[in-house]
């Protein structure tokens, strides 16, 4: 994913995310690549093989999927995400990082 930036898009609020799990890492100077990692596991006790759809850093000011805005109401990573059947979100220290997974297990399963 091609992180682009967030000045680009409407800023993200707590209240427009879905299924919220917080994790707080005391780390000092945390970066992304460990919040990922931190994200990861916790999306994976929640969800079967969860998939990354979307993400947000807000100490870089980048997210991702680079995609056009869609609706005025949202950024449009997290409307991306939540359209294609997102269904946890991890959000680290407080909104520093947002992922935003789907699990990918079969509904027949």
């Amino acid at each position: 994913m091609t992180p682009t930036s967030a000045g680009t898009c409407i800023p993200v609020e707590r209240s427009m995310l879905e299924n919220v799990v917080d994790v707080i890492d005391r780390t000092e100077n945390l970066s992304f690549e460990h919040a990922r990692r931190l994200a990861d596991r916790e999306a994976a006790k929640r969800s079967t093989n969860p998939m990354l759809l979307a993400w947000y850093d807000r100490l870089r000011g980048v997210f991702s999927p680079n995609v056009e805005c869609c609706e005025p109401s949202k950024p449009a990573w997290l409307v991306y995400a939540q359209s294609r059947g997102a269904d946890v979100t991890v959000v680290v220290n407080d909104m520093d990082y947002v992922f935003v997974y789907r699990s990918t297990e079969s509904e027949d399963a």
